[in-house]
């Protein structure tokens, strides 16, 4: 009879299932039968996430107008918060993609993950580029036109530019064609990889404001009104980095 270390130590390294795993399936041990089922577990979460890799990346492939035309994603990050800038990413992804599954909205991933898929996604991109829209330029343009302008001004940075940009609920006016995609980083894997570099990027944006003005706890919020924010600016009223026509803040400044 096999040793519970022995059974551990042989399911960690096996990807597929093997003949001598019936003996297991057979074994009455219920730590086994509990090794067994993670084991199962772990190879239907791959096995999910395979699947979801692949969907991603047909998405994609099904707008290519010929086969070795390039396709640029687009996202944002910081559309909503009442401070900070909104941060735009562009990113055109190679043809072998295999460092990228698991990746998926930023939303839906931890900060660590987020930072492991970034450091990948700068490594292997065809290209990539990430633009920062101001406080300023967001009071003046609206946060609309701001991210709009922002996108277009990610993707005109890409080199070599892509044949289409699949962008994130937003139509473009660019050269190239451009597919507004709802829902995109949940469906696009060029897009979800954006996403990843504007998420990214404005976090380390907000992470610095948070040196700089400590009283107001941006390094948890990021910019967005929560509780912990909007009694910061009841207390300390409203800083440089904060938008003027975002309320409460343009009620503050009456």
């Amino acid at each position: 009879m096999q040793k519970i270390n022995d059974i551990k130590e042989k399911l960690a390294a096996l990807e597929e299932w093997d003949a001598w795993m019936e003996e297991l399936a057979k074994d009455e041990r219920k730590s086994v039968q509990v090794l067994l089922k993670t084991w199962q577990r772990k190879k239907e979460a791959k096995l999910k996430l395979m699947q979801n890799h692949g969907a991603k990346l047909n998405f994609d492939e099904s707008f290519k107008p010929h086969p070795e035309a390039l396709v640029a994603g687009i996202d944002e990050a910081g559309r909503g918060p009442l401070a900070g800038p909104v941060v735009t990413a562009a990113v055109i992804l190679p043809e072998d993609c295999t460092a990228l599954v698991g990746l998926d909205d930023s939303k839906k991933l931890s900060k660590a993950k987020r930072n492991h898929f970034a450091e990948i996604i700068k490594e292997i991109a065809v290209s990539y580029a990430v633009h920062s829209q101001s406080p300023e330029a967001i009071d003046r343009l609206n946060i609309y036109q701001a991210t709009k302008e922002s996108m277009t001004a990610a993707a005109r940075s890409l080199t070599p530019q892509p044949h289409i940009i699949l962008a994130d609920a937003m139509k473009l006016n660019t050269i190239q064609p451009c597919e507004s995609i709802i829902k995109g980083d949940a469906k696009s894997l060029a897009i979800a990889a954006a996403s990843i570099l504007a998420k990214t990027g404005r976090d380390a944006i907000m992470d610095q404001y948070a040196k700089d003005y400590p009283e107001y706890g941006f390094e948890h919020h990021a910019g967005y009104g929560t509780k912990e924010h909007l009694a910061a600016l009841a207390e300390y009223g409203a800083t440089p980095i904060h938008r003027k026509t975002f309320e409460p803040i343009k009620s503050m400044l009456l």
